[in-house]
C-alpha cells in the first residue's frame, strides 16, 4: 500500500460503528492488505471476531478475557484497566509496522471513559507509520481526535428496538 495512510472514525449513538469498521477491514483484506484488529472494552468472544480470525490477512490481537462495564468498576479497577489499555496501545505501536490497516474498536469509548490516554492515542496517530490506515470507533469523539481524523462518520440513531425495551440479539446487535 502506498500513500500516507488516513484516519477513519465511526462514532455516534447509532448502530453500525463496528459493523462499518469491520466491513472496511474485510474489503482491505480482500484486496490483499494486511489488517490488525484490537478491541478495547470487549472480551475475545465478540461475534465479529469469530469470522475475522478466519479471514486471511486479518490478525486479531487478544484482549482481556473478562470485561466488566466501566460504570460497574471501582477506582482501582478503572486504574488497572487504564494501565492495561495504555500498555496494549504501546504494544500495538511496536507491532503494527508490517500492517496496512489498524482497527482500534471502541478506542473512542475508552478515551471518553478515561481508561485510555487520549494524549497517547493522538501521539500515535500523528507519528504512525506512513502508510498505515487507522480506524477508530466509539460513541463520542473529542475535538482533538476530530482534528487528527481524515474521515469522520457519525452514526445517528433515529429509531432502535432497545427504545421499545427489546434486548439486543446475538449476531445482529452484537
Amino acid at each position: 500500500m502506498t500513500g500516507t495512510g488516513r484516519v477513519h472514525v465511526y462514532y455516534g449513538n447509532g448502530k453500525g460503528k463496528t459493523t462499518a469498521a469491520v466491513g472496511l477491514t474485510i474489503r482491505a483484506a480482500g484486496h490483499g492488505l494486511r489488517v490488525l484488529v484490537f478491541q478495547f472494552l470487549k472480551n475475545n468472544s465478540s461475534n465479529e471476531r469469530n469470522i475475522l480470525e478466519a479471514i486471511p490477512n486479518i490478525t486479531c490481537l487478544p484482549g482481556r478475557e473478562s470485561v466488566k462495564f466501566v460504570s460497574n468498576m471501582n477506582g482501582d479497577e478503572r486504574a488497572e484497566l487504564r494501565h492495561y489499555n495504555n500498555k496494549a496501545l504501546d504494544e500495538i505501536i511496536k507491532f503494527c509496522t508490517p500492517f496496512d490497516i489498524l482497527l482500534l474498536d471502541e478506542a473512542l469509548c475508552a478515551v471518553n471513559l478515561q481508561v485510555l490516554s487520549e494524549e497517547k492515542l493522538i501521539s500515535f496517530i500523528t507519528h504512525k507509520p506512513r502508510g498505515l490506515e487507522i480506524i477508530l470507533t466509539g460513541h463520542q469523539i473529542t475535538e482533538k481526535l476530530l482534528e487528527v481524523a481524515d474521515y469522520v462518520t457519525e452514526m445517528k440513531k433515529i429509531k432502535h428496538q432497545f427504545d421499545l425495551g427489546r434486548s439486543a440479539r446475538e449476531g445482529i446487535e452484537y
